[in-house]
């Protein structure tokens, strides 16, 4: 692969379909558009008007800027340079934002007006950055503006040709089971995504897109696809106003969306509730185990062609894995229910999955790994061309997720699942998440399943309390609606429990009114947060007790 610059693309896009729209943005049904011609003329000015502000390839440039037009142009400006784009969701909290943003060392802060104050207010972190470029209005406080280093610039660019393993991107995991780790993606993986997107979802000229995660308007974009950047805030999902998201659908016709499960389980209900039929014919769900309820809730709001998908992957290895919601409804998800695990699907083209014999340490090499038969549970290791090899400035995170393998590296995805003997993936929960008891290994997914069931649960959680080997297994629920009597509740839960081997050695539950989740997708249960708080509540039960 001689050159792969994703940036590239818009230029072939933009050379056919100059005219046609290719960006939407807008509030209160108030849009403004820009076809690929214009998309690439400011794309070519950003990147004129950087390169001769001093921004050169290779230099780490922190972007933070909010969902539009400039995000989707200033991206491929910094590709088409051969600069390196950072990006790390605002939301993680001051904490994590800070720790990420000093290891990774940028060079340039290219960010809105409210970041750049930031910048000032907590300095340490950017003591690497030598440039500060404002975008928005800069009151003489916060560097020169993105505006005035780009007004008079050229409206055309030549994209550096980059090889397959260069430095594109530096993209943060959500940091579900861990601090978030900043993930290298070089120029090959974004054009391997890219090929995987348009072959395997038939994607491409025509479609409109509606990305409820920024990142995928590029692909959208590159592809020579419409992108509308939906009214929401991508760093809470689970709070996106669904009339205003279903608006855009609708005015736009958009006939493909990519979003967390959270955005829609609000979406849907909205629709049913209204009686309201979207256009959209191909859903990818991702980010999280999507239950068969809500499948048949969008599939019933989507026309009856329409398809769901749900791709399984890692912000490592994306899209990894994939399986339609028919499928899903058809034959898996009646085994979800009874404790299976949840079903993935099959490995894309070009990726291989291996099942290996969980190893809590480092792997140095893939002789080393021990290959685990059909329907053995282990863990899920992936190869192939979408996968990363390096987490920046991480080596020890580094060695202990891949493993060498002759010529390329194998990814280690942190998931515990299997492959059943028709080759689909099935994923049990996160390596992280297993309960040790005395009598054996407890996985997350498949015991939760069985107690998911009772109507009054809206979703539950399972943690182990003591030490690995001999730890006390808790199943910790989020209710749907208040229960009157917790006593009978929890005889109920037990009396599920009883019913499946998997669960019938559960005997401890408690109640929490709201889980903690990831920022990112607002679907990924922080069962460790809820580890330490059962923790401390069977500690306060035991000594109200007298124990």
């Amino acid at each position: 692969m001689a050159d792969c610059n994703i940036a590239a693309a818009l230029h072939e896009v933009a050379a056919v379909r100059a005219d046609e729209i290719a960006l939407v943005t807008g509030k209160k049904g108030r849009y403004r558009k820009w076809n690929f011609a214009q998309v690439l003329a400011n794309s070519n000015r950003y990147a004129n008007g950087l390169l001769k502000s001093g921004v050169k390839r290779g230099d780490r440039v922190m972007l933070m800027v909010r969902p539009s037009m400039e995000f989707i142009c200033l991206t491929f400006a910094l590709f088409q340079m051969g600069a390196v784009v950072i990006l790390i969701d605002p939301g993680m909290g001051y904490k994590n934002l800070l720790r990420c943003i000093g290891s990774v060392q940028p060079s340039v802060l290219l960010a809105i007006p409210q970041v750049q104050l930031f910048a000032r207010f907590f300095a340490k972190p950017f003591i690497t950055v030598r440039q500060r470029i404002c975008v928005g209005p800069s009151l003489g406080l916060f560097g020169k503006t993105l505006h005035s280093l780009c007004r008079k610039a050229e409206a055309d660019f030549s994209p550096v040709r980059t090889q397959q393993n260069e430095l594109a991107a530096i993209i943060f995991t959500t940091g579900s089971t861990g601090p978030p780790k900043g993930v290298q993606y070089n120029h090959g993986i974004f054009f391997s995504q890219l090929e995987l997107i348009r072959d395997y979802y038939g994607i491409g000229a025509g479609d409109v897109d509606q990305p409820g995660f920024p990142l995928f308007g590029l692909f959208a974009t590159a592809l020579g696809a419409t992108a509308v950047i939906p009214d929401m805030n991508p760093t809470r999902p689970a709070r996106v106003d669904p009339e205003k998201f279903v608006r855009s659908l609708i005015d736009w016709q958009v006939t493909y969306s990519f979003g967390s499960p959270a955005i829609w389980n609000v979406v849907s209900r909205y629709c049913i509730d209204r009686g309201i039929s979207l256009p959209v014919k191909k859903i990818l769900m991702a980010g999280a185990p999507v239950s068969g309820e809500l499948i048949k809730r969008v599939q019933q709001i989507i026309p009856p062609e329409g398809e769901i998908f749900t791709p399984y992957g890692a912000t490592e290895s994306l899209p990894l894995a994939s399986i339609t919601g028919k499928e899903i409804l058809r034959e898996t998800w009646p085994q979800t229910r009874q404790g299976r695990g949840a079903c993935v699907g099959r490995p894309l083209p070009g990726m291989r999955v291996d099942i290996i014999a969980p190893v809590d340490g480092v792997i140095r090499s893939w002789e080393e790994a021990v290959k685990l038969p059909a329907c053995e549970i282990g863990e899920i290791v992936a190869k192939g061309p979408v996968v990363t090899s390096a987490y920046d400035h991480n080596e020890p995170e580094t060695r202990h997720a891949k493993i060498p393998d002759q010529d390329s590296i194998r990814h280690r995805m942190g998931d515990m699942g299997f492959i059943d003997r028709q080759g689909r993936l099935w994923f049990c929960g996160r390596k992280a998440h297993r309960v040790l008891t005395a009598n054996g290994v407890m996985y997350s997914v498949c015991c939760e399943a069985i107690f998911n069931e009772h109507p009054l649960v809206r979703r539950s959680a399972l943690v182990g309390i003591g030490s690995p080997g001999d730890e006390l297994p808790v199943i910790i629920v989020e209710l749907s609606e208040n229960v009157e009597n917790e006593a009978a509740f929890f005889a109920e839960l037990k009396a599920l429990g009883l019913e499946n081997p998997l669960t019938e050695s559960l005997t401890t539950f408690l109640i929490h009114t709201a889980f903690p989740v990831d920022i990112r997708h607002n679907a990924k249960i922080f069962r460790e947060k809820l580890a330490l708080w059962a923790a401390k509540k069977l500690h306060l039960r035991a000594c109200e007790k007298g124990l």
